[in-house]
């Protein structure tokens, strides 16, 4: 990855954060799911855990202030684009956009209606504390072209992160673990607790680390949607009856090799993958 390297830039010297929030009335909004991460300490450890990101496009969903925005100007990116849809922000980001020697632009919009494939140039990565209403939703749309980003760094609330790398037999093992681990290798980096966060939300916040998966196990992304919601749909009942739904359960259950007595968390990516490519020929 060539090019200029990035003139440095140094997030400390801007205003506080604190300082900007004051300046232009920045509240965070609850319904737009807003806890700002003011410690630039964890801002810096967030973009370092995302790896070398040396003439990479870095995408930030809902910089806010800009704490985690500096951070990321920090490190070697090629360039950063936030994907603001709060206008308030975007007039509290000029300080930053003006450091930034033209690293730095903001797109106004909602992180669910922009692509960043068609925003930011490849090789690209997102690193982002996502808003928690939307941070599902937001990570299946991604994993769906995975391959077309170096890598997803990303914050959710904890319960969500143990979902994404929960393994077969586990309480947290479901169809976003299975969908997550089939087209990416996932690994939790580190917590953060409450109190980091203005306002201190709820629930304690996880980094998560995706990748590619290199090889995936060949199955098609609608057939296995359908096969995950039936199986977890009911994950008490054994196999055969919460693929009812799909048609013949035990005729589906034969091809793929699974024991129809089995229940949804029992079984592996791979199962599900055999499973959906057994549902598409049918």
């Amino acid at each position: 990855m060539s090019g200029p390297m990035p003139t440095a830039f140094d997030p400390q010297a801007l205003p506080p954060l604190r300082e900007v929030i004051a300046r232009f009335g920045l509240d965070a909004r609850k319904a737009l799911g807003q806890n700002f991460l003011l410690d630039l300490n964890l801002t810096g450890r967030i973009a370092r855990s995302a790896g070398d990101m040396t003439g990479v496009t870095v995408v930030e969903i809902g910089p806010g202030p800009g704490g985690l925005t500096r951070a990321l100007l920090a490190t070697k990116a090629k360039q950063v684009i936030a994907i603001e849809r709060d206008h308030r922000f975007i007039e509290a980001l000029q300080d930053v956009i003006q450091a930034a020697n033209g690293r730095l632009s903001i797109v106004e919009g909602d992180a669910l209606e922009v692509d960043p494939i068609h925003i930011a140039p490849a090789p690209r990565a997102i690193v982002a504390n996502l808003p928690y209403n939307v941070a599902t939703p937001l990570l299946i749309g991604w994993l769906g072209r995975i391959e077309e980003f170096v890598s997803l760094t990303l914050m959710f609330q904890k319960e969500v992160a143990d979902r994404l790398v929960a393994k077969p037999g586990s309480k947290a093992y479901g169809r976003l673990s299975v969908i997550t681990q089939w087209r990416s290798d996932a690994r939790v980096l580190f917590n953060l607790p409450a109190k980091a966060f203005t306002p201190p939300p709820k629930v304690e916040s996880t980094i998560v680390h995706l990748t590619p998966r290199a090889n995936p196990e060949p199955a098609e992304w609608k057939a296995l949607e359908q096969v995950t919601a039936a199986a977890f749909g009911q994950r008490r009942k054994m196999l055969r009856q919460s693929l009812k739904s799909l048609g013949n359960a035990e005729a589906l259950l034969a091809a793929a090799g699974i024991e129809p007595t089995a229940r949804a968390e029992e079984v592996d990516v791979a199962g599900f993958a055999a499973l959906a490519r057994a549902f598409r020929e049918r």
